[in-house]
């Protein structure tokens, strides 16, 4: 299963993100996703793990377990370096060792101060708040990602974190219009007015936290996770699927793309397996009333600023 991006590049309806993977972990849980049927992985260089999913990737090109043109990847262009575009995506590609991207993505809608190319720093004041860089518009920093395409470095390009307002100035400013915009959404923050603009405008919408973060970010930020839902288990024993199967195949009912995150081999299985089933529309609208508009993935735990405010 795949969307056709506005670019005319196709890009698969499921992936694998790879943020919070260790080091350690990443060959063997690449190398089983391939064979199970991934295509599409998703990183960034805030991950900081580049390193080590090129080294899967390269494993998998020379062993012939699958070829470069039959993979989807995409990489983040991170806030620190949203004046230094070229020289950081040129120093993901060589950590990821491949010769073009797929898709490159502006990770947030913010610059902060510059820590160095790739270094991924994200550098507070004396408050302990985050240091942004007031000199650089996300205007100026889209029309470098641009440059990437007619340089033949990158296939797509695209945003992450953008709400509507922000989507409309790109739509506004672009000449490379922004192929897909990566959000948070899942049946407990759906987000249908932000889905609906961009699908309406011909951007695809990517769900970074198609399952709400689960345990992760239950640890982290301190949110409930849609999984524990009544409701959605109910529907599980109705489809004799899993709550994340479930909430995946509602992903992708909508048009969205789902990128769901594992450490685990056995849930790269059960989450890529999701085409065998569709959900009655009954259940899609039930699903669709349990939103709370309850985000998931807050960095202001990190940033001492809440950027969404």
């Amino acid at each position: 299963m795949a969307i056709t991006l506005n670019s005319g590049f196709k890009m698969p309806v499921i992936g694998l993100g790879v943020w919070r993977m260790d080091g350690k972990d990443i060959k063997n849980l690449l190398i089983n996703a391939i064979k199970i049927g991934y295509r599409h992985f998703d990183c960034a260089a805030d991950y900081q793990n580049e390193v080590e999913v090129g080294e899967a990737l390269a494993e998998a090109f020379q062993t012939g377990l699958i070829k470069r043109e039959d993979l989807f990847i995409t990489t983040k262009l991170w806030n620190s370096d949203h004046g230094h575009v070229v020289e950081a995506c040129k120093a993901s590609m060589k950590k990821l060792q491949l010769d073009y991207l797929d898709l490159f993505l502006v990770h947030f809608p913010v610059a902060t101060k510059h820590t160095g190319v790739g270094t991924t720093g994200s550098a507070l004041d004396e408050d302990g708040v985050l240091e942004i860089d007031t000199t650089i518009s996300l205007e100026t920093t889209w029309h470098a990602m641009e440059e990437l395409v007619s340089m033949g470095l990158v296939r797509s390009i695209g945003i992450s974190n953008y709400d509507i307002f922000l989507t409309r100035d790109c739509l506004a400013y672009s000449k490379v219009k922004p192929a897909v915009n990566q959000i948070e959404t899942h049946p407990y923050f759906q987000r249908e007015s932000l889905v609906k603009f961009c699908q309406k405008h011909g951007i695809c919408v990517t769900a970074h936290t198609p399952l709400g973060g689960s345990v992760s970010n239950t640890e982290w930020f301190g949110s409930v996770s849609c999984l524990d839902d009544p409701v959605l288990k109910g529907l599980a024993e109705k489809y004799k699927k899993t709550v994340a199967q479930v909430v995946l195949r509602w992903g992708i009912h909508r048009n969205v793309v789902v990128i769901p995150k594992t450490s685990k081999v056995e849930r790269l299985e059960e989450n890529f397996r999701v085409s065998d089933f569709e959900l009655a529309e009954e259940d899609m609208e039930l699903i669709g009333s349990l939103d709370r508009k309850c985000r998931t993935n807050q960095p202001a735990k990190f940033w001492g600023i809440d950027l969404y405010a």
